[in-house]
């Protein structure tokens, strides 16, 4: 028999919390997940025509929009993926080096 931890002799399946559930609604939000991306979407404000396909492609929900228009993006939640800068139709934003922004001390 292989020897386990005491503690998972004692625990059962049936105390067990289930995996592979949300318990509670909105709770990604206090986690911060932007720290380790290698690049960053940058947008160019003056060719965005606030169409709002970058919005609804982010698998993070990382782009900001008020009153139905592009504000910016939520950095700390953003991980540099760069589907909405792919999916942006007038390519209004690009993708750069996190370390471009090192000497902001952002």
């Amino acid at each position: 028999m292989v020897n386990m931890p005491e503690r998972w002799e004692q625990e059962s399946w049936e105390v067990l919390p289930p995996g592979g559930i949300i318990p509670e609604a909105g709770n990604s939000v206090r986690y911060e997940t932007g720290s380790w991306r290698a690049l960053r979407p940058v947008v160019d404000m003056e060719k965005c025509t606030h169409c709002m396909i970058c919005w609804l492609f982010c698998p993070d929900s990382a782009l900001l929009a008020e009153g139905g228009y592009f504000r910016g993006f939520a950095l700390s939640h953003c991980k540099g993926c760069g589907i909405c800068a792919l999916e942006c139709p007038p390519k209004c934003i690009r993708m750069v080096p996190e370390g471009s922004f090192a000497q902001e001390g952002a």
